[in-house]
C-alpha cells in the first residue's frame, strides 16, 4: 500500500472476508464458474512439523552415524506378487500423468528414481516409452478413466496400483484441458484433439468393494500373478477403505493424505475435502494391525512430504513407505526463480505458480507447448531429483540413528511426541512433555 494513502487508524481486515475471500468472490461473480488450480491445499493444516522425535540419551542408545549401518531398503508385495518390488529406499515417486506432465518430465522422474533404486509411477494417460525406458521399477496406474490403459503396457509394469481416490481431490475425478491435448497425448488417450478432457470419479466396472476382489483377479490373471497390486485411496474413512482393500485382495495399501498436489481440480475440493495426512496414517495402520496384516500387506503414505524428517515420522507412525509428487516437482525445477520474470507475464511469481492446467509453465514441466519442453533437460533433471531423494534418505537414517534404531521402518510411534494438542490427538501420541493422549485419559 502507497505511503501516500491515509488509512484509517484502527481499520482491521476481517478474518472471515479477508481480501482473498473478497477476490474469489468478486472472481465468480464476474466469471460465473468455479476456479481450477493445482499445487494441492494452501491452508495451514496439523502437519509432520508438529511432531518432533525423542532422541536417545540415558534411557536409549543412539547409534554411530559413521560407523553403524541404519538399513533403508523395503520390499512391497509380499503378501501375492511371485515378484515383489525391492527398494533401496523408502521414498517412492507417485503417480503424475503424461499430459499433466511433459514427456522431459516424466522421463527425468524415471531417471533420478533409479539412480537411486527406487520405483516412479506413470499417472492417467498411460505409459511412454522414455517413462518405460528410464524407470527399473515402474509402476502402472489402473485408473477410472482409462485413459491410455493398454493392457501390453500393463504386463510390462513392475506393479499395478489401481487408484481409487487422490488426497486433494477424493471422490472427484481430474482435468486436462484442451491445450495440453497435443496430437500424442490425444492418440495416448484416444481423444479428440484440443478439446477439454475430464476423468471420471469412480471406475466403470464396479460399485463396491466385491466388484474391486474380482478386477484385482482379472489383474492378477492378466499379469500371471508375478506383480503387486497396489490399492490407493484419497484420505477420508481411511480406517474402513484399508480394511476394505485388503478384504479385496491387495498387496499395498497407498493412502494420499490431503495436502496431496494435483495438476488440476476445483479449488472447492483442495481445500475443503479429505483429511490430513497426519491423521490417516494412524487410521491405516490401525486397521491393518486389527486384521493382523501390518507389515504383511505394505503402507505407502503420500501427500505434503517434503524433507528426511517427514519421511522417517511416517515411518515411525507405521508406513513402509512414503511417495512423493509436489516435491519431486520441484527438484526437477518447478516454480524455479530462474523463470521469475516469465512467471510475470503470466500473472503469477516463483513459488505461486499453481495455473498447471493452462499448459504455460516456464520450467517446460507442467506443459506440453514444444518450445518450453525443451527448457527441461532429463538428464540433468534427473540428476538433480537423485539428488533430492538421497539427501530425504540420509535425513531419515540420521533421525533413526538418534533413536537407536538400525533400520527405517523399526521407528515406532513411542519416538515421537507431539506440540499441540490437535497433532497429538491425531497421531496418536503424547502431548511433549506429558504421557497424555487426547481421548485417551491421563
Amino acid at each position: 500500500m502507497s505511503d501516500d494513502i491515509k488509512v484509517k487508524p484502527g481499520l482491521r481486515e476481517s478474518a472471515t472476508f479477508d481480501r482473498t475471500t473478497m477476490t474469489e468472490i468478486r472472481r465468480a461473480a464476474e466469471t460465473g464458474i468455479y476456479d481450477i488450480r493445482g499445487f494441492g491445499a494452501k491452508r495451514k493444516l496439523p502437519h509432520f512439523d508438529d511432531l518432533l522425535f525423542l532422541g536417545a540419551s540415558m534411557s536409549r542408545y543412539p547409534l554411530e552415524g559413521y560407523r553403524e549401518k541404519c538399513n533403508t531398503s523395503v520390499t512391497l508385495g509380499t503378501r501375492y506378487a511371485k515378484k515383489p518390488i525391492v527398494l533401496d529406499i523408502p521414498v517412492t515417486i507417485a503417480g503424475m500423468s503424461f499430459g499433466a506432465l511433459s514427456a522431459n518430465a516424466k522421463e527425468a522422474l524415471g531417471r533420478g528414481a533409479s539412480l537411486m533404486g527406487t520405483s516412479t509411477t506413470t499417472g492417467d494417460g498411460g505409459m511412454t516409452p522414455e517413462e518405460r525406458g528410464q524407470s527399473s521399477k515402474l509402476v502402472y496406474q489402473y485408473l477410472p478413466s482409462r485413459y491410455g490403459m493398454n493392457p501390453d503396457d500393463l504386463r510390462k509394469a513392475d506393479a499395478i496400483e489401481v487408484v481409487l481416490g487422490q488426497g486433494a481431490k477424493p471422490g472427484g475425478g481430474g482435468m486436462l484441458l484442451g491445450q495440453k491435448i497435443t496430437d500424442r497425448v490425444a492418440k495416448m488417450r484416444t481423444l479428440p484433439m484440443g478439446v477439454d478432457q475430464r476423468s471420471a470419479c469412480r471406475h466403470p466396472d464396479w460399485t463396491g468393494p466385491d466388484d474391486l476382489a474380482i478386477k484385482i483377479q482379472e489383474l492378477r490373471e492378466i499379469t500371471d500373478w508375478q506383480v503387486p497390486i497396489y490399492i490407493k485411496v484419497g484420505a477420508t474413512r481411511t480406517y474402513y477403505d484399508v480394511k476394505l482393500a485388503v478384504k479385496a485382495g491387495a498387496d499395498v495399501i497407498v493412502v494420499d493424505g490431503m495436502q496431496g498436489g494435483t495438476a488440476a481440480t476445483q479449488e472447492v475440493f483442495i481445500e475443503h475435502v479429505g483429511i490430513p495426512t497426519l491423521a490417516a496414517i494412524p487410521q491405516a495402520v490401525r486397521a491393518l494391525q486389527e486384521m493382523g496384516m501390518h507389515r504383511k500387506v505394505q503402507l505407502i503414505v503420500s501427500g505434503g512430504i517434503r524433507n528426511g524428517a517427514d519421511v522417517a515420522k511416517c515411518m515411525a507412525l507405521g508406513a513402509d513407505a512414503v511417495a512423493i509428487g509436489t516435491a519431486a516437482l520441484v527438484a526437477l525445477g518447478c516454480n524455479h526463480p530462474m523463470y521469475e520474470e516469465e512467471f510475470k507475464k503470466i500473472g503469477s511469481a516463483a513459488g505461486f505458480y499453481d495455473d498447471y492446467h493452462e499448459g504455460k509453465d516456464p520450467a517446460g514441466i507442467s506443459t506440453q507447448d514444444p518450445e518450453l519442453m525443451k527448457r527441461l533437460d532429463p538428464v540433468t533433471a534427473g540428476r538433480h531429483l537423485a539428488n533430492y531423494l538421497n539427501v530425504l534418505t540420509l535425513e531419515a537414517q540420521t533421525l533413526a540413528r538418534a533413536c537407536g534404531k538400525n533400520d527405517l521402518r523399526n521407528l515406532e510411534p513411542e519416538d515421537l511426541v507431539a506440540l499441540t494438542v490437535e497433532s497429538a490427538a491425531m497421531a496418536n501420541v503424547p502431548l511433549a512433555g506429558t504421557s497424555w493422549i487426547p481421548g485417551k485419559g491421563f
